[in-house]
């Protein structure tokens, strides 16, 4: 009984010392968190919560610059190599539709084809394929806006922080 008492003391404390050190060094950023990407030379660095909510409803249609916003959101399906791969939802859209639109797929079409019919807005958000296709677009669109993983945030775009928190923080939202 010795031996199993000492390898369950030992576990224990490895497994101690993985909980301390996870509290004394902040996690990378996570791999489910979604940044907000925006052209560089646009005059913000943080949207609260309801307002990137304003925005991505359409409610809000303009930056306080004056500049039209343009919503880039990410596809229904996932493309490879110009192929498609499967019926699924980009993980960027489905964190968005559930987070931010509180809508399922349908509801969201649905939201927009009516918004758009009922000359609210002049037209719904763009689709891009890919994040790389979004980060090229933001950069050259100036009052763009959309969503990539956070993990693969290229340089060249500004990432703006929601309710003052950036991806990886604890309490960042978009997750």
């Amino acid at each position: 009984m010795a031996p199993c008492k000492g390898a369950f003391q030992r576990w224990m404390l490895v497994l101690l010392a993985v909980l301390c050190l996870s509290l004394v060094y902040p996690s990378p950023v996570l791999a489910d968190d979604v940044a907000v990407v925006v052209n560089p030379r646009l005059p913000l660095d943080d949207l609260s919560f309801s307002e990137l909510r304003r925005i991505l409803l359409g409610d809000r249609q303009y930056w306080s610059s004056g500049l039209r916003v343009t919503l880039l959101i990410p596809p229904i399906s996932t493309l490879t190599e110009g192929q498609l791969i499967r019926a699924s939802v980009a993980p960027e859209r489905e964190v968005i539709l559930r987070t931010v639109y509180r809508m399922s797929e349908a509801q969201f079409r649905k939201y927009w084809i009516a918004k758009v019919f009922r000359a609210e807005a002049t037209a719904g958000p763009q689709i891009v394929y890919s994040n790389e296709m979004a980060t090229d677009l933001v950069t050259v669109i100036p009052g763009s806006v959309s969503f990539v993983s956070a993990a693969k945030v290229p340089s060249g775009v500004k990432v703006l922080t929601v309710n003052g928190h950036l991806p990886g923080e604890t309490d960042y939202p978009l997750r």
